[in-house]
């Protein structure tokens, strides 16, 4: 246990010292005037707006949103034919067939929506083809999509424009993910991660029997993966597998890759906006909620399970933990990969103890402790205009925001975003429940089915993708339900938070005064923690209770 404490400070040390440069060379990339990166990158991206017709003229939000979502759109239905058709496409070694319907569309909608949710293992469900035009692509086109939509947003709110989507689009992944993932994918291929198209191998156990060992192109696929907080794994168990992560050096790399634009966004937008004091506020408010509850994760694991305390067997709980790793490294990867959004899993996350698992379920429900790239960002400034109106309201003064006035047209759109992740979640898990192509996927009965249902749902609305493998989900019914939700939560937020921050461009500034309430002082810092817990425990704490607390309680 010392030694894991002393991994997670220094993941978490290495993650402050990289979030503020990233995130100056994130502001860097997307500010709207030249800057020195164009002489590198630009006479590249020159070609790419010729063959695509792109001219970087800058849209009305309005625009820009229809650009996002339709490009998003096409894209699906693209990928869509891909996974319908795999059997007959070339670079199929294993002859692996096409997609049933259901799971191509919820498979497309997932990689698209940055969700990477799977019903399928990915050795055996996809061919060669498949994994690199089908869903390596969308690995790169999800967060460069959920990229540009943040930082459209942040432009708005420091009265810049909305900008261009198709530049924002390509630059997101020519300065971005393209160069970072180039550069760690070969890292991870140093480690031993597989990088080949050759077909699986056949080998001799030590037992005089055979095994086929799946093999691939692991190592671009590993290192998109966890930088654009996708998740999605090349293998069936995900980064439990070997040849997707071989060890501890590996294991601490992918935890870094899914903060590290997480993590940048708040530097970004504190320098974009010129208050650089509130981008820290915010980073500051979320590192120590995501500390928190770390802490209590690992705590609760490192307990174990007191079902088994009864019958002499004391200890961390071992249960589906990959023991390369022990539960300490384990429980850290669950606990960052549901707070970035990612998805990815080293361990299955059906076998943590009640209290772990709601603390994971707990990331994605409240989407706002850091949250996945862009995406997970804008809760966050949902967030804070919340704490701001409530703010206003104590202190009987109209609210205001970077000298905006925050009025009624803004909360009610801010309104309206909040409630569509409960409605998505609690809704589509109610209707799981009640018919019998819900419950028939769940294989613990009582609390802990309970939890399994929501976790799927949750997941899905947050775009994180990581999932209680317990729930036989390989269905109809599961791959239309979460890929409807998927889409939802993806697309609505993103679109109601722009309309949000043109509304603000468009009013005048409010000069300070001393009866102005500042948003980048240490008490903002902590409505905006009480508010994001607030919020989120009047919406989902009764759920809760029904599933991990009352389970942990019947132990």
């Amino acid at each position: 246990m010392v030694s894991t404490i002393g991994s997670v400070v220094l993941i978490i040390f290495i993650v402050i010292l990289l979030a503020k440069p990233v995130g100056l060379y994130l502001a860097q990339t997307f500010n709207t005037e030249r800057t020195r990166l164009d002489r590198v990158f630009l006479p590249a991206e020159n070609i790419l707006f010729r063959l695509g017709g792109v001219r970087a003229i800058n849209q009305t939000w309005k625009r820009y949103a229809a650009s996002l979502l339709l490009t998003n759109v096409f894209m699906i239905a693209l990928v869509y034919l891909v996974f319908r058709l795999q059997g007959v496409l070339p670079l199929n070694p294993a002859g692996i067939k096409g997609m049933d319907a259901s799971l191509a569309f919820n498979t497309a909608i997932s990689f698209m929506t940055n969700t990477n949710l799977q019903h399928y293992s990915g050795e055996t469900g996809l061919s060669y083809l498949a994994q690199m035009a089908g869903v390596l692509f969308m690995m790169f086109a999800a967060p460069a999509t959920a990229l540009s939509g943040v930082m459209a947003f942040i432009r708005l709110l420091a009265g810049k424009g909305a900008g261009n989507f198709f530049v924002d689009f390509i630059r997101s992944i020519t300065r971005v993910l393209l160069p970072l993932a180039f550069i760690t994918g070969l890292i991870f291929v140093a480690l031993g991660v597989p990088q080949t198209l050759s077909p699986s191998v056949t080998v001799q156990t030590v037992d005089g029997g055979s095994q086929e060992i799946a093999r691939g192109p692991v190592g671009s696929f590993l290192s998109i993966k966890e930088l654009g907080n996708n998740g999605g794994g090349f293998f069936g168990v995900n980064s439990a597998h070997p040849f997707e992560n071989p060890g501890s050096f590996s294991n601490m790399l992918q935890i870094l890759l899914m903060f590290l634009l997480p993590t940048a966004i708040p530097f970004a937008y504190g320098r974009m906006i010129g208050n650089e004091k509130q981008g820290r506020l915010l980073f500051v408010s979320m590192m120590m909620m995501f500390v928190v509850m770390l802490s209590l994760s690992m705590v609760a694991e490192s307990h174990g399970n007191p079902a088994l305390h009864a019958l002499g067997i004391n200890g961390a709980s071992m249960e589906g933990k990959e023991v390369r790793f022990g539960p300490g490294e384990s429980i850290l990867y669950a606990m960052v990969t549901t707070a970035s959004e990612t998805g990815a899993v080293n361990t299955m996350h059906d076998t943590l103890t009640p209290l772990s698992g709601m603390l994971a379920l707990s990331n994605m429900l409240l989407n706002a402790v850091f949250g996945g790239v862009g995406a997970g960002f804008l809760n966050v400034i949902m967030y804070v205009l919340i704490a701001v109106f409530l703010s206003g309201l104590m202190i009987g003064r109209t609210p205001e925001f970077l000298g905006k006035k925050i009025e009624a047209r803004e909360m009610k759109l801010i309104a309206v975003t909040m409630l569509i992740q409960p409605l998505l979640i609690l809704g589509a898990s109610a209707i799981a429940l009640y018919v019998h192509a819900g419950t028939d996927a769940i294989s613990n009965q009582g609390f802990h089915g309970l939890t399994q249902v929501m976790y799927e749902f949750t997941s899905s609305a947050a775009n994180n993708g990581s999932g209680f493998e317990g729930l036989g989900d390989a269905t109809p019914f599961w791959n239309i339900s979460t890929g409807i939700v998927m889409f939802i939560g993806r697309y609505f937020g993103v679109i109601t938070m722009l309309a949000v921050a043109a509304s603000l461009a468009k009013k005048r500034l409010v000069p300070e005064s001393i009866g102005t309430f500042r948003t980048d002082s240490p008490l903002f810092g902590t409505i905006f923690v009480g508010t994001i817990m607030i919020v989120g425990a009047l919406t989902f704490f009764p759920v809760l209770v029904l599933g991990p607390v009352a389970e942990y309680l019947t132990l």
